[in-house]
């Protein structure tokens, strides 16, 4: 049977493929013209085809649970991309630069001056809170001024079309890999449309994450020595932190592998013999990266690791203290943080956010959370927050219990009707709910990944698009339509 799309039908969301039933947008009709042609027969085998090619190439992911502990699977991923036009990504792009450039500025203020707190503009309370301030990190002044290098700032779209901040990850931002990962199945799978659309390449990303690195180096050498500091195998994201090793020529080291001497620099460990060490790309939470400053009991980091950075003779990306600005509270201010250091309206709007540590917006929250979403400030990955109109009575009522005892701790948002793309169900297509997490890097200049890691929440209905929990991704493509 053909490929029937009379019936897809994405209800009241905006769907990025199709206009209305049956009617493609400009800039997916030769894509959506191809599955018309397709049987339903064909549409299934180029699934099936992806899904043997992640299986052959390794492309893994971790998930805990308490059952079963720790399982590796198979990276989900649906053959439909994503398409965005140039011009939009265009707008999209020089918003993502002008956040990252504000929240640096902002982690830089917090520990120096503190201008934006004493000038009114950030509360103190919200600091004095803040579960990823690092009182160690007062006063350094990190290589080029820059905190954060590498950001994955999480995007959606919501039913009027337009693309909106849903919050920002500064600590240690992953899914970079499966994002370079995705492109390479996809033309696996579909190599034809490769000359018909020819979207911007994305595979540039290993090369100028690797300069970033390189330039945090203190030592004038040609090519400084870059490692990869890890957790270890047990870590959900281990795949990418080979991956990414491998594709930039660095080593993959865990805490063990590295020591600090008496001077203050940084070794690996390696069977010739010490070799120094000039960049880590750390992909450990702070405090477990140094038991001399951090947690006592890490086993993962490396003493004195940090007196090594604030005397200038390693390189750190991200930098410690860097999460202070990952805060889903911090995130509710950063409206207010591009205009009190840029002097500039923000490119990309955040999504409309309550802030429970003011009693008037409290008070809202707590009358309708049948209608919101509620985030805890730290947590991620789709953990620890309500989606109240899926909620029972008795999470509601949880949940506000939580919210009174520790209101600095919560917000709120609407419950965002993101938008669709054309997902492989069984034999056809169906609509299913999609965000975006570009990725920028931060260093003598700022580049933005052309697109993103496009995750889909593969479960009818769902909103939510972790992997961890149900989640798949898609390849995203930016093409310019000649516009």
């Amino acid at each position: 049977m053909p490929i029937d799309l009379k019936h897809y039908d994405p209800g009241p969301f905006f769907d990025e493929m199709m206009a209305s039933k049956n009617r493609a947008r400009p800039l997916a009709k030769e894509l959506i013209g191809l599955f018309r042609r397709m049987n339903d027969g064909a549409l299934a085998a180029r699934q099936a085809s992806a899904e043997l090619a992640i299986k052959e190439m390794g492309i893994t992911f971790t998930v805990y649970n308490e059952d079963d502990g720790m399982i590796d699977r198979n990276w989900p991923f649906d053959i439909v991309p994503r398409i965005i036009d140039k011009q939009e990504w265009d707008r999209i792009e020089q918003g993502l630069k002008q956040r990252v450039r504000a929240l640096n500025l902002f982690i830089n203020d917090l520990y120096h001056e503190q201008k934006i707190v004493k000038d009114g503009v950030f509360p103190a309370e919200v600091l004095a809170e803040s579960k990823n301030f690092r009182p160690q990190c007062v006063g350094v002044k990190p290589p080029l001024g820059v905190w954060a290098h590498i950001c994955g700032s999480d995007l959606v779209r919501d039913a009027d079309g337009a693309m909106y901040v849903l919050e920002d990850n500064l600590r240690v931002p992953s899914g970079v890999s499966y994002m370079l990962e995705n492109r390479l199945v996809t033309k696996r799978v579909f190599p034809e449309l490769f000359e018909t659309y020819a979207p911007l390449p994305v595979g540039d990303y290993s090369i100028q994450l690797y300069e970033l690195l390189a330039a945090l180096s203190s030592h004038s050498v040609r090519r400084p020595s870059v490692v990869v500091l890890t957790p270890g195998i047990y870590n959900s994201a281990y795949f990418e932190h080979a991956y990414l090793a491998m594709e930039m020529g660095a080593e993959l080291v865990e805490g063990r592998d590295l020591f600090v001497d008496k001077h203050d620099m940084v070794y690996m460990r390696t069977v010739s013999g010490a070799r120094k060490v000039d960049v880590i790309y750390r992909r450990i939470d702070d405090e477990f990266m140094d038991p001399e400053v951090f947690r006592e009991d890490s086993a993962l980091g490396v003493p004195g690791l940090m007196r090594a950075w604030k005397v200038g003779n390693v390189g750190l990306a991200n930098a410690p203290g860097a999460g202070v600005a990952d805060d889903k509270v911090v995130y509710a201010f950063v409206p207010d943080i591009i205009r009190y250091y840029l002097d500039e309206a923000p490119g990309i709007p955040n999504v409309p956010t309550y802030r429970c540590m003011y009693p008037e917006e409290r008070k809202y929250v707590l009358a309708h959370l049948d209608e919101l979403v509620v985030k805890p400030a730290n947590e991620s990955g789709g953990y620890g927050m309500l989606i109240g109109p899926r909620a029972t009575k008795a999470e509601r009522k949880t949940f506000a219990g939580l919210i009174r005892r520790n209101p600095r701790n919560y917000i709120a948002q609407p419950t965002l009707g993101i938008s669709t793309v054309p997902t492989v169900v069984g034999q056809t297509l169906e609509p299913r709910h999609v965000d975006l997490r570009p990725f920028i890097l931060s260093g003598r200049k700022t580049t933005v990944t052309t697109g993103g890691l496009t995750r889909v929440a593969l479960r009818k209905g769902s909103l939510v698009v972790n992997s961890s929990q149900g989640g798949g991704s898609k390849d995203t493509w930016i093409v310019d339509s000649g516009n």
